[in-house]
């Protein structure tokens, strides 16, 4: 039976690749294997690659190809090549019969008049060692049977842009063996909706329990090709159908300036956003709830992370997918973490959406157009205000890249991962500011912000291989602060977070003192303008710490999941505290704050009680809500056993009581009276954990942060190990776990060899120094 032309899409599947390419097939599938599930794919036909097969051979096209191709050797220039092959397909003529079939498929499909959009689908497309999407050309909004016709020809043709002749020359495939098979697909209006994509795990550290949700008024271009600064939400997927509330990890708030619209004329038009839509997310809740159950059904039925596009059609009011692909970046990665470090610090130029882990250094190239690509130097830091599929050439050289816009799967972002080129997308005014800048300093190795800096500054890079570590006995886990960078540690040889500290995310997500936020009118107006300015759009701002502080816990929790992630409450010092936003209101003035009001004093009194009830909030929030039940709780410098009791009471009055759901609730061991006092302590708690910064600090008499004492300062000394192993010895008599979170086994392998040697249950290490710990610790274990 002869190859059909064309095809529907409820008649293709996953296997029909060679047909009809990787994106029709992955349509096709859906629509037959999902569809049933609820999942909403607009139906069409393809026009098969049989079919441009016809087309070359009708208008003897090969020859053509060939000796264009052949041209490059000779020095002829790229853009030269492409245009003569393109000029050719646009020449040719559609045989009657192909003709014929595409009228009638458009036709069985919709009345005339219905608008579709007409998209290209290599047969080589998405493979797992590439990815040729984004390398040929769609056309949106496409009307009539004559209008269709000829956007398939054109797609055919975009088969040779620069873009698509360079990137099989790199990926080594031969240009006549890739075919083309077009899709013709409903048009779903979000011209006036919205759309944008979705990674079912985090692009920039390859965590796969995160969907990574970016979305952008309009046309899907506009996110795609990085015209836009969209909105972006990390999704956590294994409690997404159990929890209570959408498990979101981080949402963050996009500028959209920008929004493709269809004109009048029935062409793409872009236009400016209205303020009112700039300041709203472009999915609700549910909306959200929706497309993100889709995503884990369909990276399920393929059994491999995916790169999805979804579209909001203003006019039904409903969601569709409009296209799914294999990831192809994350999902070759090895087993190999890489981290690097700036060694210097300074003020950075530009800030923006860090794209991977690395740091780079260059001269600055400025570049508003593809035009001006003959004044770039390789190595260079290439600057721009977006890239599209023309740019890639010059990103290959480059040794880092800057864009205005743009967000985490914008092009620039995703061809940056796929070659391994550090990144900043939506730095705004990157194309002035840095203009004037000889050198900078491109570093995207502090979290989720990228910063630009001056000159060239130096930094160091560590490869550790994961493969093949020995196993011990002992359980490992982090000391994690910054909720932004916990998911970057997910392959390490850990079970857990055996500190997370809430300071961080106070200071630095949520941005002012907790009881600012339970009691704005105490502040000054300037607080309380920030307060305003920062918290709208919530319903208060004590709404708002919860909201922030649970994105930020969630996220550390998220990282180790299921693995127990412990979770201290606030430990600042006064002195700490008065200097976030709105804090001297509420600190007193203390000669000495290292053994001040601090701690667990802080939670039953009156001075701090009800930001204390936000913090319970937001851990019940994310343990119920979300559905974390691996956070266990942790009480700092807890003095007596009637303390502990009145700060369990404290919590039990917000919801987080003792053994409810399953909570477990640990003190710090840092102050000589809770090894005195173990079996007491016991009672009270469901384990403990070892401060050793504070408890050498208590035992030897030596505040841990005066310079003249330094030397006599040692975790090491006879008198803390003596107190460590007593603590162990009688938190074991009494059923208790013990572990460590200080910085003692870190910085000393020997150290942590020793607590070994005591039974220690767990070693809470920072992240850079799991792997020599655990070496010397297997070593030692070996040796005995």
């Amino acid at each position: 039976m002869p190859t059909p032309l064309t095809i529907p899409f409820a008649d293709i599947t996953r296997h029909d690749v060679a047909l009809v390419g990787g994106k029709n097939a992955s349509l096709g599938e859906m629509i037959g294997a999902l569809g049933s599930a609820g999942i909403r794919v607009p139906g069409g036909f393809a026009v098969t690659a049989e079919a441009y097969r016809q087309f070359v051979a009708h208008n003897s096209l090969a020859p053509v190809i060939r000796a264009a191709l052949a041209q490059r050797s000779d020095g002829v220039a790229l853009r030269v090549v492409g245009d003569t092959i393109r000029t050719a397909f646009l020449s040719a003529i559609m045989p009657p019969a192909l003709d014929a079939a595409i009228r009638a498929a458009y036709h069985a499909m919709s009345p005339e008049g219905t608008a579709v959009a007409v998209r290209s689908s290599a047969t080589a497309e998405d493979l797992p060692e590439a990815s040729f999407a984004g390398q040929q050309e769609s056309y949106l909004n496409v009307l009539g049977a004559d209008a269709v016709v000829l956007a398939v020809q054109r797609c055919f043709a975009s088969l040779f842009t620069d873009r698509a002749i360079t990137y099989r020359d790199h990926h080594g495939f031969d240009h006549l063996t890739v075919y083309l098979s077009v899709g013709v697909q409903y048009m779903v209006r979000s011209d006036v909706g919205a759309s944008g994509v979705v990674f079912t795990l985090d692009t920039e550290t390859g965590f796969r329990n995160a969907l990574v949700v970016n979305g952008s008024w309009g046309l899907g271009e506009m996110v795609v090709k990085g015209l836009v600064t969209p909105d972006e939400w990390r999704i956590f997927k294994p409690t997404l159908a159990s929890a209570a509330q959408l498990p979101v990890l981080r949402r963050s708030l996009g500028t959209k300036a920008r929004t493709m619209i269809v004109s009048p004329a029935g062409a793409p038009q872009i236009v400016e956003t209205a303020a009112q839509d700039c300041a709203r997310y472009v999915l609700t809740d549910d909306a959200l709830h929706e497309l993100c159950t889709w995503c884990v059904r369909i990276e399920s039925h393929y059994g491999i992370p995916m790169d999805i596009e979804w579209a909001w059609d203003g006019v039904q009011q409903q969601l569709f997918i409009v296209q799914a692909r294999p990831e192809t970046v994350r999902t070759r990665d090895d087993a190999t973490v890489t981290t690097c470090v700036l060694r210097e610090r300074a003020e950075p130029l530009v800030r923006g959406v860090a794209v991977g882990q690395r740091i780079a250094a260059g001269p600055v190239c400025v570049l508003q157009s593809m035009q001006e690509a003959d004044r770039f130097v390789d190595g260079a830091v290439l600057v721009a205000p977006m890239t599209d599929p023309d740019w890639v050439p010059l990103m290959k050289r480059a040794a880092a890249i800057v864009t205005d816009t743009g967000g985490r799967t914008s092009h620039a972002a995703i061809v940056s991962r796929e070659l391994g080129v550090a990144a900043i997308v939506g730095a705004g005014n990157a194309t002035t500011q840095l203009a004037s800048q000889p050198t900078v300093t491109v570093s995207c190795a502090e979290g989720p912000e990228g910063r630009v800096y001056a000159g060239t500054l130096a930094w160091d890079e560590t490869a550790v291989d994961l493969t093949h570590l020995p196993t011990i006995s002992t359980r490992l886990m982090l000391n994690v602060a910054d909720p932004d960078v916990a998911m970057r540690w997910w392959q390490l040889p850990v079970q857990g977070v055996g500190l997370a500290r809430l300071e961080f995310i106070i200071e630095h997500m949520v941005g002012a003192h907790p009881m600012a936020f339970a009691h704005p009118e105490r502040c000054d107006d300037v607080t309380r303008s920030m307060l305003a300015t920062r918290t709208s759009g919530y319903a208060s701002p004590a709404d708002y710490f919860v909201s922030r502080m649970g994105e930020g816990i969630a996220s550390i929790a998220a990282s180790q999941w299921p693995h127990p992630v412990i979770v201290r409450f606030s430990d600042f010092k006064t002195n700490e505290y008065a200097h976030l936003a709105g804090g001297r209101v509420f600190e007193p003035v203390e000669e000495n704050p290292m053994l001040g009001f601090r701690g667990a004093s802080r939670y039953y009194s009156d001075q701090y009680r009800d930001g204390f009830a936000l913090e319970c909030r937001a851990v019940r929030m994310v343990r119920e809500q979300f559905g974390f039940s691996n956070i266990v709780v942790m009480i700092p410098f807890c003095r007596t056993p009637e303390e502990a009791d009145a700060v369990l009471a404290e919590m039990a009055q917000h919801g987080l009581e003792r053994g409810r759901e399953g909570l477990q609730v640990y003190v710090m061991a840092e102050i000589p009276s809770n090894v005195i006092l173990a079996d007491e302590f016991a009672k009270r708690f469901d384990g403990f954990s070892i401060g050793s910064n504070d408890l050498t600090q208590l035992i030897l008499g030596v505040d841990r942060d005066n310079a003249v004492l330094a030397a006599v300062f040692d975790e090491r000394h006879a008198a803390v190990r003596q107190s460590i192993a007593q603590l162990i010895r009688d938190a074991h008599a009494a059923g208790k776990p013990v572990g460590i979170c200080g910085q003692a086994p870190s910085d000393h392998p020997e150290f942590a060899t020793w607590l070994v040697r005591e039974q220690i249950d767990s070693i809470s290490l920072n992240p850079d120094s799991v792997v020599s710990t655990l070496l010397a610790l297997a070593k030692d274990t070996n040796a005995r």
